[in-house]
């Protein structure tokens, strides 16, 4: 069997599920403050998509899909996102992290008070979830690249 047959196979594969993949992480991504699941859970499962791409058609083929550069960014952006969703409450009299001051003072709503917390708590935990799958993603990708490159 020559090899480009014996590899056929293994590209349908990853181009059936590759999409999947990808469309699952992002669910896992946005659902993960209502259910299982999370910025790490969804990072790690974008990466795979990737691992699987890269096993199939290459490296090459791979960075022209999603360059190293887009990898590189992927971390710090992550951090920021995270860190930035902290500072933003803590410049709006809150403590780090603490969702509810993240639209304002929750006391200037008055009796909408409780309705704006749940919004700011909404809001923060979707970014800080996006900003760690960001970063998940981004360092598990780099990882995999460095053990790629390290075979050549």
């Amino acid at each position: 069997m020559s090899t480009r047959r014996h590899m056929s196979i293994p590209r349908i594969a990853a181009k059936v599920l590759i999409p999947y993949i990808l469309l699952f992480a992002l669910y896992v991504q946005f659902h993960g403050d209502f259910g299982p699941g999370g910025g790490f859970q969804a990072g790690v499962i974008f990466a795979a998509g990737f691992v699987l791409h890269t096993l199939a058609f290459g490296q090459s083929a791979t960075q022209k899909v999603f360059p190293v550069r887009a990898i590189e960014l992927m971390v710090p952006t992550g951090v920021l996102i995270y860190g930035g969703v902290g500072v933003v409450c803590l410049l709006q009299g809150g403590n780090f992290l603490d969702y509810n001051w993240l639209l304002g003072d929750p006391a200037a709503h008055g009796e909408h008070a409780h309705e704006h917390m749940l919004h700011g708590q909404h809001y923060g935990i979707l970014l800080v979830e996006l900003g760690v799958g960001l970063t998940v993603s981004g360092v598990m990708l780099a990882i995999f690249n460095a053990f790629v490159a390290r075979g050549r």
